[in-house]
C-alpha cells in the first residue's frame, strides 16, 4: 500500500510538519507501507480559479505531477493544524483542487494540531465539507494531538512523559486500521462500481 500524507499547514517548520515526519517514519517502519509526503508549507497551490476547470496549462503544470502522486496511492493522512478553530486556507484550497479522480473512494484518517487544549474543530470541519464532491472515505478514528510543542520531539527530554507514549501509541493504532481500510476500499474501487458520468458530484 501507499499512503499519502499532506501536512496541511502553511507555515515554515511548522508543528504539522514534524507530525507529518513521524507518521511517515511509523508508516514505512512500523506498518511497511510506502509513502508519499506533501507538504502545504509556503503555499505551493495558489488559490483556485477558473483555469483549474478550464485546463489551462499554468495549472496543469502545477497539478498534474500531484495529481500522479495522489492517484497512486491508496489512503491519505489529512493533517491539519487548528486556526483560529479553523481548518487552514490552503487546505481547504487542497480540497478545491484535487477531487474524486485523485481521493475518491479512498479511506483516509484525521489528525489535528493544536498548540492548546483545542483540535477538535478541524476534525467536525472535514468531515462536514471535504467528502462531498471528493468521495474521500473517513475512517471512523481520528487523533488530535495536543500541545504539540511537547509531543513527538527527537529530543525526549522535550517531550511530555504522560501524554508522548499515549499519542504514539493511538497514532500506529490508528495508521494500522488506516492500513486495512486502505486494503478494503481498494477492491471496492477495481470492482468498477464506483465509475460514473451521470453522478460526478455528491448530494
Amino acid at each position: 500500500m501507499k499512503i499519502a500524507i499532506i501536512s496541511g499547514s502553511h507555515r515554515h517548520n511548522s508543528q504539522s510538519l514534524k507530525v507529518a515526519k513521524h507518521i511517515q517514519k511509523t508508516l514505512e517502519t512500523e506498518i511497511q507501507n510506502d509513502t508519499w509526503l506533501y507538504n502545504l508549507e509556503g503555499n505551493p497551490l495558489p488559490l483556485w480559479d477558473e483555469g483549474v476547470w478550464n485546463g489551462e496549462q499554468k495549472w496543469l503544470d502545477i497539478l498534474n505531477p500531484v495529481r500522479e502522486q495522489l492517484s497512486g496511492c491508496d489512503a491519505l493522512v489529512i493533517i491539519s493544524p487548528e486556526w483560529h478553530g479553523q481548518v487552514p486556507a490552503g487546505l481547504k484550497n487542497f480540497f478545491l483542487l484535487f477531487g474524486k479522480n485523485e481521493m475518491g473512494h479512498k479511506p483516509a484518517l484525521i489528525v489535528s494540531v493544536s498548540s492548546g487544549a483545542g483540535g477538535s474543530y478541524p476534525i467536525a470541519e472535514l468531515r462536514m465539507s471535504s467528502y462531498k464532491n471528493s468521495r474521500i472515505c473517513y475512517i471512523p478514528e481520528h487523533v488530535i494531538i495536543r500541545d504539540v510543542e511537547s509531543i513527538l520531539n527527537d529530543n525526549s527530554a522535550d517531550n511530555d512523559k504522560r501524554s508522548d507514549p499515549y499519542i504514539r501509541e493511538r497514532l500506529q493504532w490508528s495508521l494500522t486500521i488506516l492500513n486495512e481500510y486502505a486494503a478494503a476500499l481498494k477492491q471496492v474501487r477495481e470492482s468498477g462500481v464506483t465509475q460514473t458520468d451521470k453522478f460526478v458530484n455528491g448530494m
